[in-house]
């Protein structure tokens, strides 16, 4: 069953049980998913740049945007301006395609993968997860690439509070550890 069918047809149902929602409505749900990536120190090398931005692309399939700097910063060479990250924004379908194929997919991938730290959802129900590399993506192949690179994934939640976050990602499928909760 696809991911947004599941949570429309089970999810929604066991959401409004637990916390006693009246209106299917106020079950909080996914509204967007974050892939970012910062280039620190390889900000002024155009091969990495682009090398990122392909990478980010091939992963989420859509296009990769280029984040600036908003003030200069002269401890970190940063200029206002300056080319210091790449992002990318999924919604609607493609989002819970991507959280599919992360759930499905890439966590299995990853070197010693023990589980999500629920420490990882904030006080509004919104997660960040890291990746120190970013083969772990199964449209990357590792014959093909000449750096690899971190990037994070923030997801975006309606949820009121941590409890209704880390319920709705344990619904969702994602494996947590045991001993975080």
């Amino acid at each position: 069953m696809r991911l947004k069918e599941k949570y429309q047809k089970e999810i929604v149902v066991k959401m409004q049980e637990k916390f006693g929602f009246k209106n299917a409505m106020l079950v909080p749900r996914l509204t967007k998913v974050v892939l970012n990536v910062g280039f620190g120190a390889h900000a002024k090398e155009k091969e990495y740049l682009e090398s990122v931005a392909k990478g980010l692309t091939l992963i989420s399939g859509q296009k990769a945007v280029f984040t600036l700097a908003k003030q200069s910063v002269s401890a970190f060479k940063i200029r206002e301006g300056m080319t210091i990250g790449a992002k990318v924004t999924l919604r609607g379908p493609r989002m819970y395609d991507f959280i599919e194929k992360l759930v499905g997919i890439t966590f299995p991938r990853v070197r010693d993968f023990r589980g999500i730290d629920s420490k990882g959802i904030d006080n509004k129900g919104n997660m960040t997860i890291g990746f120190k590399e970013h083969v772990a993506f199964p449209e990357i192949k590792v014959e093909d690439i000449d750096k690899t690179f971190g990037l994070e994934v923030c997801m975006s939640t309606t949820a009121k509070n941590k409890e209704e976050g880390l319920e709705l990602f344990n619904l969702l499928g994602f494996p947590f550890k045991k001993d975080s909760k």
